[in-house]
């Protein structure tokens, strides 16, 4: 997955488990019910390595506050009651997420995987679709008319295993 999707994700399972409309953490409102989640889903974030680029686009914030985010954690986690639970629930509900999916353990089986899905390579390639595993990784050589399609392959197909993907 990229950085992008897995955010996509954990907003939405956020907002889910407070019990918000979806989409609403990009909300410009400044309401204690969209704050604290917002700054939870943003430290989660930036603790599974997405990068604060991406965190600020996709709450439609400055890069800095998710800085501040990250360095007001500690203090709002032993003061705050409330971001201290709500933290703890979202952060739960997403490692238990991404503690469930899949690891491929060898090159050969995610190959095998990819191709019985429908995922092959290009004889006149032009771009590179790399999938990483796990500690597994592979190249897809696709052509510019076929790269959107196999590229949507690649997402279905891996959709409960652990993955990301990088376009070169």
């Amino acid at each position: 997955m990229t950085a992008d999707d897995n955010f996509k994700k954990l907003c939405n399972l956020t907002t889910s488990i407070m019990g918000l409309p979806k989409g609403s953490l990009a909300y410009k409102s400044r309401k204690t019910q969209l704050q604290v989640p917002r700054a939870a889903t943003a430290v989660i974030a930036t603790m599974d390595k997405i990068h604060c680029t991406v965190v600020a686009k996709g709450l439609k914030r400055d890069r800095s506050l998710i800085y501040h985010y990250n360095k007001m954690h500690n203090a709002n986690y032993a003061t705050w009651g409330e971001y201290r639970t709500t933290f703890n629930q979202i952060y739960m509900a997403y490692t238990h997420l991404e503690n469930a999916k899949k690891e491929f353990f060898d090159l050969q089986h995610l190959q095998d995987h990819l191709r019985q899905r429908g995922i092959y390579e290009s004889s006149k390639h032009q771009t590179i679709i790399r999938i990483k595993c796990g500690k597994i990784g592979t190249d897809v050589k696709v052509s510019y008319r076929e790269f959107y399609n196999q590229l949507e392959l690649c997402k279905l197909a891996l959709q409960d295993y652990k993955y990301e993907i990088e376009i070169i």
